[in-house]
């Protein structure tokens, strides 16, 4: 029994969360649980988005006979908060793709989670939108005092003045952004269609080892 409860003592919900659509929160949930699968933990990714893109990535994953590194679950209901402890109990990490402009969705993914990634690319408009999540996440600490929260800066295109000010821009919001960040790759486009990481299409890309990176900074965020 005191085995049980250390294990459980590590367990962190992560919800990855944007009001913005087409921010590359699958992706990265996606990628993310991927990469702490396979350093040894075990994971499930909870789905609450009503359009199931992480459901159809591992149905992807099944036809093409892949083996199994993590569950997926179904679940874009507003009691989400009162089930995903329950799924916490019985692996290491839980990961929240959370759903766009459903505010009602993401508070109740908010309440369920430790730790909040708000993927935003590097572009004025997204560093824009990106208030909202904020504002939304200053609500829920007012019932989640320890909810900690960070950008994490993603498809962000190589040599360009926009991709270099992202970091400069998010500086102004109330929460980090993560050291770590993730450019647009083709190693994440072909990754989706086939249900696979990066890492398994190629694990010396420099895709997957952005991955690594970032999953390794969230690892150290955990309790």
């Amino acid at each position: 029994m005191e085995k049980f409860h250390a294990c459980r003592e590590i367990t962190m919900i992560i919800a990855l969360l944007n009001q913005k659509g087409g921010v590359g929160k699958t992706t990265l949930a996606t990628h993310i649980a991927g990469e702490l699968a396979l350093s040894g933990s075990s994971v499930a990714i909870i789905d609450a988005d009503p359009q199931g893109s992480a459901l159809d990535w591992a149905q992807r994953r099944t036809q093409n006979r892949l083996p199994r590194l993590f569950g997926v679950v179904g679940l874009a209901r507003e009691t989400l908060h009162q089930e995903a402890p329950e799924l916490a109990r019985t692996v290491d990490h839980v990961i929240i793709d959370g759903p766009p402009r459903i505010a009602a969705l993401a508070r109740s993914a908010l309440l369920a989670a430790d730790l909040v990634l708000v993927p935003a690319q590097p572009s004025p408009y997204d560093v824009w939108a990106s208030a909202e999540m904020v504002a939304l996440i200053s609500e829920a600490r007012v019932f989640k005092p320890a909810l900690r929260a960070a950008f994490v800066i993603n498809r962000r295109v190589a040599r360009t003045i926009i991709g270099r000010e992202a970091r400069q821009a998010l500086a102004d919001q109330a929460m980090p952004a993560l050291a770590a960040e993730i450019r647009q790759r083709i190693v994440f486009a072909d990754s989706v269609a086939a249900g696979q990481l990066a890492r398994e299409l190629d694990a010396d890309s420099v895709g997957a080892r952005e991955i690594a990176e970032l999953a390794s900074e969230i690892q150290r965020l955990a309790p």
